[in-house]
């Protein structure tokens, strides 16, 4: 008498989703992406964080326009790159206020357009502006951080709350602590709401940062600012002709490393 066959243990979604599959749960995280972000041949990206807050019309929405301009500059200076692999592409948590905006931009700017969302009880259902191949869901925080770090070669911060200021001094601590296998450009959009928000000298005055890691990051007031001071850096750091030639040698996704 032939017995049932028992499921596979990768199939068996108690086990997928109980404690004892929290390890494949988190390796999941970093695998799919892996491959999807290989498949769409993504080299590397710029990072928009800001406010999910910050809408179209209304206050701060300056913020809302700038940002999708930005990333309409951005997206069409990257796409004319020689490369066959897609450079610079804008990236953001994938949410509304201004990742929606950035997303936009990108779209508008004929590209492509990354969402790492992240499952919460609020906020943050996927704007409609994410190329569908590119829209991904986190459960876990730390794995989407990463994934924010992991393909970075700039960082653009426009004004935003808890989860911006996270996000970014996340960012500038890997910088200050060398914990960054690479050069990362981070820009404050919006000097007068930083300065206000942050006061970086006062923490140079009291010994808790030094005067050199002021130099981790720049401020910039204006799309077309912001895009200059960006295409001088990645000219310089990661589009010369020797660098490319580098970065050509190994697979697509290994570009960039943490």
């Amino acid at each position: 008498m032939s017995g049932h066959r028992a499921p596979l243990a990768y199939k068996r979604e108690s086990f997928i989703d109980g404690w004892s599959g929290r390890s494949l749960r988190l390796l999941s995280e970093y695998l799919e992406p892996l491959d999807r972000l290989g498949r769409e041949k993504i080299r590397d990206t710029i990072v928009f964080f800001g406010s999910a807050r910050i809408k179209e019309t209304g206050p701060l929405s300056r913020y809302y326009q700038e940002a999708r301009e930005l990333a309409r500059l951005v997206t069409r200076w990257s796409d004319a790159l020689e490369p066959p692999t897609r450079r610079f592409v804008v990236c953001t948590g994938g949410g509304p206020g201004i990742m929606e905006a950035a997303n936009r931009g990108a779209i508008d700017g004929g590209g492509k357009s990354i969402g790492f969302n992240i499952a919460l009880p609020f906020e943050q259902a996927p704007n409609p502006f994410l190329t569908p191949e590119l829209n991904f869901e986190f459960h876990y925080f730390f794995m989407r951080k990463f994934w924010f770090a992991y393909l970075a070669k700039a960082l653009i911060v426009f004004p935003g709350g808890f989860g911006t200021l996270d996000e970014l001094t996340e960012i500038l601590t890997l910088a200050q602590t060398q914990k960054l296998d690479k050069r990362i450009q981070i820009i404050l959009y919006g000097t007068e709401f930083w300065r206000e928000i942050i006061n970086f000298e006062a923490m140079v005055k009291h010994g808790v940062i030094s005067p050199e890691d002021l130099d981790l990051f720049a401020y910039a007031d204006s799309p077309s600012a912001a895009l200059a001071r960006l295409k001088l850096f990645l000219e310089e750091h990661y589009l010369q002709p020797d660098q490319v030639r580098a970065a050509e040698e190994l697979p697509d996704i290994a570009k960039s490393r943490i």
